[in-house]
């Protein structure tokens, strides 16, 4: 029998599964949530923090990056750039990042789950961050530093309150010491990428590169991050990148062992059977018109067709 030749690799290629909204939303919200408490359980010492905080900021004095102390009397001295600022804070990464994840689901299917398994893993490893080196950001150390809270100075324009980008009353319920890595920065990246790579206009293109830069030059002129914490966030999402493909291996190996998600037979209701014999429609058994209609015979068929020896169909 001549074999059908087959593209290597494809005759073990097994097609994507095809992903629901009324799985992944949740999926998300846990993953958020699970975020969200880490936060608030990784509070760390607040001396602890503060030491961390001035660490980075005589290490970036020392490099002389500590662009933070510009921008942030930039925004102090000019409402009209510190109000904006403190609503692009507070706001647009609850807003940007669902969005461009929204947005892969439904017009780029075929990206979205690598793109979300990055954005999640990397999420995690900033709560490790979070957990292992809590820090205080610029606007929570001593004024002789030099730094501004411009989410206090400015809470009257918002809902936030002067504790943190939260709304008000809700400060105590957030981890401001949460400042390495800065997720913003990171969250921001990922939307560039997905937008560079799958825009495919000129309106993403420069979208996708002022975004993160803006939100890069936010987080530091609020004093909500040092530059290290927007470089460290940027990091996080490097390594998450690195780590995509292994996850989503694991996940697969994973859900390979587990009985009530494995995948139906792929030779259920296929003509082809043991030894290579065909069936035909309303046929599960091989050679089962031979047994119903008589070696030679076809249902439908004519004496003559059958064989001259066969008898004449009774009238």
């Amino acid at each position: 029998m001549p074999k059908t030749e087959t593209t290597p690799g494809t005759e073990a290629a097994t097609p994507p599964t095809r992903l629901r909204w009324w799985t992944e939303l949740p999926l998300i919200m846990l993953v958020y949530a699970c975020y969200s408490a880490g936060r608030l359980l990784a509070r760390g010492d607040t001396s602890g923090a503060v030491d961390h905080g001035l660490a980075i900021l005589r290490a970036e004095k020392f490099l002389h990056i500590n662009a933070e102390h510009p921008l942030n009397r930039l925004f102090t001295r000019e409402a009209w750039l510190g109000v904006p600022a403190d609503f692009w804070y507070a706001s647009l990464h609850y807003l940007v990042t669902p969005a461009i994840l929204i947005w892969l689901f439904r017009s780029r299917a075929g990206h979205y789950r690598a793109a979300r398994t990055w954005l999640m893993t990397s999420t995690f490893m900033g709560l490790i961050g979070f957990t292992l080196l809590p820090t205080c950001p610029p606007r929570l150390l001593s004024a002789g530093h030099g730094f501004v809270d411009t989410m206090a100075q400015y809470s009257s324009y918002g809902w936030w309150g002067g504790a943190a980008s939260a709304p008000k009353g809700l400060g105590g319920m957030t981890n401001q010491y949460a400042a390495m890595p800065s997720l913003h920065v990171g969250w921001a990246l990922w939307c560039g990428v997905m937008l560079w790579k799958y825009g495919r206009t000129r309106t993403t293109r420069v979208l996708a590169v002022a975004y993160p830069l803006l939100t890069t030059i936010v987080v530091m002129g609020t004093a909500n991050h040092y530059f290290l914490d927007a470089v460290a966030g940027a990091c996080v999402m490097g390594v998450g990148l690195f780590l995509t493909p292994y996850v989503l291996r694991g996940v697969d190996a994973l859900k390979a062992r587990l009985p009530f998600t494995a995948e139906p037979s792929r030779v259920a209701g296929s003509p082809i059977v043991s030894g290579g014999c065909q069936t035909s429609a309303g046929e599960r058994i091989p050679r089962q018109r031979e047994s119903r209609f008589g070696s030679g015979a076809e249902p439908g068929a004519s004496p003559s067709d059958a064989g001259e020896g066969a008898a004449a169909a009774a009238r």
